[in-house]
């Protein structure tokens, strides 16, 4: 059950500070759609796309539509004062003041190209195979950290103690971070300390609060190392990645690619498995289900990242005056894409607010984006995902929502992130009857 909105009045509330549209975007979105696709809001100018057909048209127009401010949106506000109907060149002169522009996710061709061809040489279908295998055994060592021998029942945290360790050791694991090292990373990253580890030399404060910065310096350290002491490692290969045209990258331009993945990584696959963990335990019909049809796995995965999507919005800064869905944007225009109105856009989908592990077009969301931006690490994702669920089916009976934590079924009580960016609980605690290994 969502958290009940009394969104009225489109003009008094602000999208980006409002507490309950933060708690709650759907009936914000709802009200935006009935006046239609793409709508201005009324507090910063910023155009707001709620339709389907109209983000994705956005995401795939990289000529009309520039990612440098993907993440802040309309903040900070624009570097310069827009001036006719190209900016393309004010963009590149102030590019730098953009926030983490030195990142693929800000960046438009060519240089988006380059970066993101770095990445294709860690991602390639060997490598994901690789890691799958290690995620199966990563599974278990998680669930082992607080599923109890012997004992009957079980309960937990489940972004603390399963969600975010599981996710940071993963995207580790694929970018070939030494096995020495992930304990480190796991603390530093705010997942946690294995339960009897030894904290010893890392009992210091975490580093969470700024981890591009924290991972480009550990990244950095791995790759320069690489380049003077090749070995025959994953991170190897990425020390030693060229462009397309042969050049050789500067050693940022190699470790920034690899580290917003992490980042990244971390925070979508934390809110996927939660989001997918909450639906069993809220429509408990769906475990024996699956647990008897493994094949449903996928598609509930994807209806689980249809229904919440972790991005709600994205952004775009409109580069040259042009048309979308109809309505004219001027060029220095921000919009701000909805991808999780876009994913329950009733034109696309059928009683978009209900989760239906039947629906025909369900792998057509946007949860990850279209076009050249689309999610780099949206295959590890859907693997940790099936993992997850497969193993936790294996291992739990009865998975139900801590009824002393959240309420009771038709009364939950659940929180998310206080953030107009990203949609994630902040805790889901759960209770289990333990299946006899």
């Amino acid at each position: 059950m969502q958290p009940k909105s009394t969104v009225t009045d489109l003009a008094g509330v602000d999208y980006f500070t409002n507490p309950e549209t933060a708690q709650n975007p759907y009936a914000y979105w709802d009200q935006l759609r009935q006046q239609g696709p793409v709508v201005r809001e009324p507090h910063y100018g910023v155009i707001a796309v709620t339709g389907y057909q109209e983000v994705q048209a956005a995401f795939k127009d990289v000529d009309s539509f520039s990612a440098v401010n993907a993440i802040g949106g309309p903040f900070p506000p624009l570097p310069f004062t827009p001036d006719g109907d190209d900016i393309s060149e004010l963009i590149e002169a102030h590019r730098h003041e953009f926030p983490i522009f030195e990142h693929m996710v800000v960046m438009d061709p060519p240089q988006h190209e380059n970066a993101r061809s770095l990445l294709s040489r860690l991602l390639t279908p060997r490598r994901l195979q690789e890691n799958s295998d290690y995620i199966w055994s990563l599974a278990d060592r998680q669930l082992d950290e607080f599923i109890v021998p012997g004992s009957s029942g079980g309960q937990c945290e489940f972004l603390g103690e399963y969600g975010k360790p599981f996710a940071t050791l993963a995207i580790a694991d694929l970018l070939g971070v030494p096995e020495e090292d992930r304990p480190e990373i796991r603390r530093n990253l705010g997942a946690g300390n294995a339960p009897g580890s030894r904290v010893g030399a890392l009992d210091h404060e975490p580093v969470g609060s700024n981890p591009l910065q924290y991972l480009d310096d550990l990244f950095s350290g791995y790759i320069a190392d690489r380049r003077e002491n090749p070995r025959d490692d994953v991170l190897t290969g990425l020390a030693t990645a060229t462009y397309p045209d042969g050049s050789v990258p500067p050693l940022l331009e190699v470790v920034r690619p690899a580290t917003f993945l992490f980042a990244a990584g971390q925070e979508t696959v934390t809110k996927l498995l939660s989001s997918a963990v909450k639906v069993l335990g809220d429509q408990p019909e769906l475990q024996q289900h699956l647990r008897e049809n493994r094949d449903l796995i996928s598609p509930f995965i994807e209806e689980a990242l249809r229904l919440e999507s972790p991005t709600k919005v994205d952004f775009r800064l409109c580069r040259k005056s042009t048309t979308l869905g109809g309505v004219p944007i001027k060029a220095g225009t921000v919009l701000m894409l909805c991808l999780g109105a876009a994913n329950r856009d009733p034109r696309k989908f059928e009683n978009p607010n209900e989760f239906h592990l039947d629906r025909k077009n369900v792998r057509e969301h946007i949860a990850f984006g279209r076009g050249i931006h689309t999610c780099a690490g949206a295959p590890l994702a859907r693997v940790e995902g099936r993992v997850t669920i497969n193993r936790l089916l294996d291992r739990m009976r009865d998975i139900r929502i801590s009824e002393a934590k959240h309420g009771s079924p038709g009364h939950r009580t659940y929180c998310y992130e206080p953030t107009f960016l990203l949609r994630g609980l902040t805790e889901l605690h759960i209770e289990f009857t333990q299946v006899q290994r």
